[in-house]
């Protein structure tokens, strides 16, 4: 993500606001942070159904149009898109939407579809094509195998918090957390022409990294910097932007982002997620303000957590990381959705969050509606077609919707 997308074009008096120092102040709730987002997707040939390495061609093709908010990724076959920053919900759902419909209106033009999946659904062309560049050329000299691996997708929000010692303190409130949000966005459960057992696979094919997965309990801004400066040093990350953890401070525009789920199916499924992380920004902000410890699970329970919210996604079990024990996964979310503080949360995002959850407990989750597809014919080529279908459909209404 460029600087010139977050930085440079935050609405006026962001940053004056949020750059003062200390704890937050209860007029500094979900209202004035700002929520954006990153969005990969898959390019797919729509009568094979397979990837297809032209991501140079469609990017340069949207671009026209979309100008620096479409760009490349790692793999040939992957597009990345950038929302710009927002306040209003439904300012950064139509955006969602817009960017969708129009890398897939390039995507039609060169003879393809768009896809927007955790994994890819088919078998993986061999050598994957890998994009030019020199940090993609380093990064594959580094990290061998692993990158083979990268032809996955992700969703990142980012939400406005340029303190960096108050952001430090907010993923330390989100860790625990986020077990319960890998669960709810798994969209990710085929992965080279089978059905992994996961719902999000691409969780556990992030996990390989020397420098992913939850983020560690920081004490201060000094542990972390000491901690990236080691991990630079044994080469585990190229620099700050390898940091793959999936809460971390930007290391280029004032956002704290969110990187631990799937790229969502629908664009109703990116706002609902949007909302959530919004609303936990603002709770832990307001915990932080009133003196309220995060929890702080092990390590070692937070990896079993996050093992099970991927396997189970909501169609099953998750792990209370505060008792230790198995609970339906959708008892976890509710007890999650109660624990936001609806005093600091804005209307929009609280009506989001309710029509939202409410059409995952009717519909599914991604995974879910990806098996439901495969089920009618036993076909994986029908699961490609729920998904092209949903990229940049509306997805059913958008939450907080009609």
């Amino acid at each position: 993500m460029t600087s010139r997308g977050w930085w440079a074009e935050q609405p006026e008096g962001h940053r004056a606001a949020g750059a003062a120092e200390g704890a937050p102040r209860a007029d500094r709730g979900a209202g004035s942070l700002t929520l954006g987002a990153e969005e990969e997707y898959l390019l797919v040939d729509p009568v094979s159904r397979r990837l297809r390495p032209d991501a140079e061609k469609v990017v340069a093709e949207a671009a026209a149009e979309l100008g620096g908010r479409v760009t490349r990724e790692l793999t040939r076959y992957q597009v990345e898109v950038r929302t710009e920053p927002h306040r209003d919900l439904a300012d950064f759902a139509d955006d969602i939407a817009s960017l969708r419909r129009a890398v897939a209106r390039a995507a039609a033009r060169h003879g393809l579809a768009l896809v927007s999946s955790g994994t890819p659904v088919l078998a993986r062309p061999a050598p994957t094509a890998f994009s030019d560049g020199e940090r993609y050329t380093r990064s594959v000299a580094e990290f061998g195998a692993l990158d083979d691996e990268q032809s996955v997708c992700a969703c990142h929000v980012h939400i406005g918090v340029p303190d960096p010692d108050l952001a430090l303190g907010v993923s330390n409130h989100l860790r625990a957390h986020l077990p319960v949000l890998v669960a709810l966005a798994a969209n990710s459960p085929f992965w080279d022409g089978r059905d992994t057992g996961y719902a999000g696979w691409r969780t556990m094919t992030w996990a390989r990294w020397p420098a992913a997965g939850p983020p560690p309990y920081l004490a201060s801004r000094a542990h972390f910097e000491d901690l990236v400066a080691q991990l630079a040093a044994t080469g585990a990350v190229m620099d700050r932007s390898g940091l793959y953890w999936d809460i971390r401070p930007s290391h280029h525009v004032p956002t704290l982002e969110f990187r631990a789920a799937d790229a969502a199916s629908s664009a109703a499924d990116t706002v609902l997620l949007a909302a959530l992380v919004r609303a936990s920004v603002a709770t832990a902000l307001a915990d932080i303000e009133a003196g309220k410890a995060p929890l702080r699970p092990s390590d070692e329970l937070l990896r079993a957590a996050y093992w099970r919210a991927a396997r189970d996604g909501l169609a099953g079990s998750g792990v209370d990381v505060r008792t230790g024990r198995l609970a339906p996964a959708t008892a976890l979310v509710e007890r999650f959705l109660d624990g936001l503080r609806p005093d600091v949360l804005r209307r929009d995002d609280m009506a989001a969050i309710r029509a939202g959850w409410a059409r995952l407990r009717a519909h599914g989750n991604g995974a879910h509606r990806q098996r439901a597809a495969y089920r009618v014919r036993r076909g994986l080529t029908d699961v490609v077609d729920h998904l092209i279908g949903e990229a940049s459909g509306p997805g059913g209404p958008l939450p907080g919707g009609p």
